[in-house]
C-alpha cells in the first residue's frame, strides 16, 4: 500500500520529470525547426532549464522521501513491488544526480546545444577541423562528469557514462562479448563475399520525392500500431525519436531522392523507439516516474531494429508491403512495377560493406558500433586525441570493413551522438541486436503463425506481446534481469547468429 511519503516522492520526480519533457521539447525543435539564428538562444534556455531541473532532481526533501520510503520496503512496500522497484530506481536516479553540480549540468546543456549546431555545419561541408574544437570541449565535460560519477573499482572512466545507458555494464564486459561476436561477424561476412549468388538491387533504386516518401511512411506507421494522433513524423538531419510527454512521441527521418528504402527503414526504426514510448505506463498511477521510462537503451534499441530488420527485412512484411508501395509511390516508382516479393526480399537483404552506419545491412551493422567503442574509449582514457579521431577513424574502416574512406562527412562526422554529449551511447546498438535476436525467438515459440500474420499485414499480436512483455513493465526490472524473464535465459549472440546466418544463408546460397 503505497504511503504518504511515497506519494510525495512520486509526485516531486514526477515534476523533474515534467521540466525534463519541456527540454525534450526544446530539444525536438532544435533539430527540426529553429531558425538558425535562434541556436544561441536556445542554448541558453537549455543551459538554464537544466539547471532548474537539477535542482528538483536533487533537492534535499527527495532524499529525505527516499530514505523514509526505502525504511518501509518489507514492512508497508512489499518487496519486489512495483513501488519497491520504483524506490530503487528513484535512488539510483537521484544518486547519479546529486554526483553531479549544477554548474556543470548547465555547461552541459548549453555546451551541447551548440556543438550539435556546429556539427550539423561541419557534417555538411565535410570539415572535422570545424567540429573538432567543440568535440574537444565535449569529452573535456564527459570526463569531469564521469570524475563526479566516479570511477567504478577495477574499472575505467569510460564505465561511468556507460552507467548512465546500459546500467551496470562495464567496457571490460563489452569487449568479452564484442570480441568473438566480431570473429563471427567477419567469418560470415567472408563466406558472403566468396559466394557466387548475384543479388540485384535495382528494384531499390526508384525514385520518389519526399511528400511521396511521407505519405507512405505514415501509412507503415499506422498500419503497424503507432498512433498518429499521439505523435507526429518530421524530417531532420539525423533520425530520431522523442518520447516528450503522455500523447506525445515524435519521430524524424530524412529522405533522399533515390533507394526509398533508406527513408521507410529510417523510419520503422525510429516507430520502434515511439511504439515503446508509447507503450509505456505513462498514464497510470507511476506516470512521471522511473516505472513509466524505458529500462535501457539496449532494450530500447531491441525494438527499433527488431521492427526495422527482423519484421520489415523479412519476406512477410514485403508480401503486404509491396502491392501498397507500388500503390503509393506509384508514377515515381518504374523500377517496381515489374518486382516481385522475392526481388524486394533479396535487395533488402544483401550484405555490402558501406560508410554509412544508419544505412549499413544487418551483416555489417554491428562493426560500425564497434569501431565507435573503440575510438571512445580511447577518447575517454586520453591514448587517443580529438585531432587524431579522422586518422583512426579511416584505418579502423580500413581494417574492419575494407573500405577507403573519401570524406569527413561519410566519415567520423556522419553521427550526431558526439555533438549531444552521448558518449558510451554507441554500444547500446549491438546490444539492441543481441536483444531484439532473442526476444525474436521466444516470440515466434510464442505466437507459431507470425509469418503469416505478418504476410497479411496482422501486426497487432506481435505489437501486443511487447507491450505486454517488454514496454508495460517500465523499469520494474534491469535489462539483464528482463531479458531472462522473458526469454528464459540469459542474454546470447547466438540467436542474433542464427538470425543473420539463416537470412544471409537464404539470399547468398550459403
Amino acid at each position: 500500500m503505497p504511503t504518504q511519503e511515497y506519494r510525495e516522492l512520486c509526485r516531486l520526480v514526477r515534476e523533474a520529470s515534467t521540466l525534463g519533457s519541456v527540454s525534450s521539447l526544446l530539444g525536438w525543435d532544435q533539430e527540426t525547426y529553429l531558425p538558425p539564428k535562434g541556436v544561441a538562444a536556445r542554448a541558453e534556455q537549455q543551459g538554464l532549464l537544466a539547471g532548474i531541473t537539477h535542482e528538483r532532481k536533487t533537492h534535499p526533501r527527495v532524499g529525505e522521501l527516499l530514505a523514509a520510503c526505502e525504511g518501509e520496503v518489507g514492512r508497508v512496500i512489499e518487496p519486489g513491488s512495483p513501488e519497491a522497484a520504483n524506490i530503487r530506481e528513484m535512488r539510483r536516479d537521484y544518486d547519479l544526480a546529486t554526483k553531479l553540480p549544477k554548474d556543470l549540468v548547465e555547461e552541459w546543456a548549453t555546451t551541447t546545444s551548440k556543438a550539435s549546431e556546429e556539427w550539423k555545419h561541419a557534417r555538411e561541408k565535410s570539415d572535422f577541423k570545424r567540429f573538432a574544437p567543440w568535440l574537444g570541449k565535449v569529452m573535456d565535460l564527459a570526463r569531469r562528469k564521469a570524475a563526479c560519477y566516479g570511477v567504478p573499482a577495477g574499472g575505467e572512466a569510460y564505465d561511468a557514462l556507460l552507467n548512465e545507458y546500459e546500467p551496470g555494464i562495464t567496457a571490460r564486459e563489452i569487449e568479452r562479448v564484442f570480441t568473438p561476436l566480431k570473429a563471427r561477424l567477419s567469418d560470415l561476412i567472408a563466406r558472403v563475399r566468396a559466394s557466387k549468388a548475384k543479388v540485384g538491387t535495382k528494384v531499390l533504386s526508384a525514385k520518389a520525392p519526399p511528400d511521396a516518401q511521407q505519405g507512405l511512411g505514415e501509412f507503415v506507421l499506422g498500419a503497424m500500431g503507432f498512433d498518429l494522433q499521439a505523435g507526429r513524423l518530421d524530417t531532420t538531419t539525423h533520425p530520431f525519436c522523442s518520447g516528450i510527454a503522455p500523447g506525445d512521441t515524435r519521430l524524424t527521418t530524412r529522405y533522399k531522392g533515390e533507394k526509398f528504402t533508406d527513408a521507410l527503414y529510417g523510419t520503422m526504426h525510429e516507430m520502434g523507439h515511439g511504439l515503446y514510448e508509447q507503450g509505456l505506463p505513462k498514464d497510470g498511477p507511476h506516470a512521471g516516474t522511473p516505472l513509466a521510462e524505458a529500462v535501457s537503451l539496449g532494450i530500447h534499441e531491441s525494438q527499433s531494429r527488431m521492427w526495422e530488420n527482423f519484421v520489415g527485412r523479412g519476406r512477410p512484411f514485403w508480401k503486404w508491403a509491396l502491392p501498397h508501395v507500388k500503390k503509393r509511390l506509384g508514377p515515381h516508382a518504374a523500377a517496381l512495377r515489374k518486382a516481385s516479393v522475392d526481388d524486394l526480399f533479396r535487395a533488402a537483404n544483401t550484405c555490402t560493406p558501406s560508410f554509412i552506419r544508419v544505412e549499413a545491412d544487418e551483416g555489417t551493422y554491428n562493426l560500425h558500433v564497434m569501431i565507435r567503442f573503440g575510438i571512445e574509449r580511447g577518447l575517454m582514457s586520453g591514448g587517443l586525441s580529438v585531432k587524431d579521431v579522422p586518422g583512426a577513424w579511416n584505418e579502423a574502416y580500413r581494417s574492419s570493413l575494407g573500405l577507403k574512406v573519401p570524406d569527413d562527412r561519410r566519415g567520423c562526422l556522419q553521427d550526431v551522438h558526439w555533438s549531444f554529449g552521448l558518449i558510451g551511447y554507441f554500444p547500446t546498438y549491438t546490444l539492441g541486436n543481441l536483444y531484439a535476436a532473442q526476444f525474436w525467438e521466444a516470440i515466434n515459440k510464442k505466437i507459431k503463425d507470425l509469418p503469416a500474420r505478418l504476410s497479411k499485414g496482422d501486426f497487432a499480436p506481435l505489437k501486443k506481446w511487447l507491450v505486454t512483455n517488454i514496454h508495460a513493465h517500465g523499469r520494474r526490472y534491469r535489462a539483464a534481469e528482463l531479458c531472462e524473464k522473458v526469454t528464459g535465459r540469459p542474454l546470447s549472440a547466438d540467436p542474433l547468429m542464427r538470425h543473420l546466418e539463416s537470412r544471409l544463408g537464404e539470399v547468398y546460397g550459403l
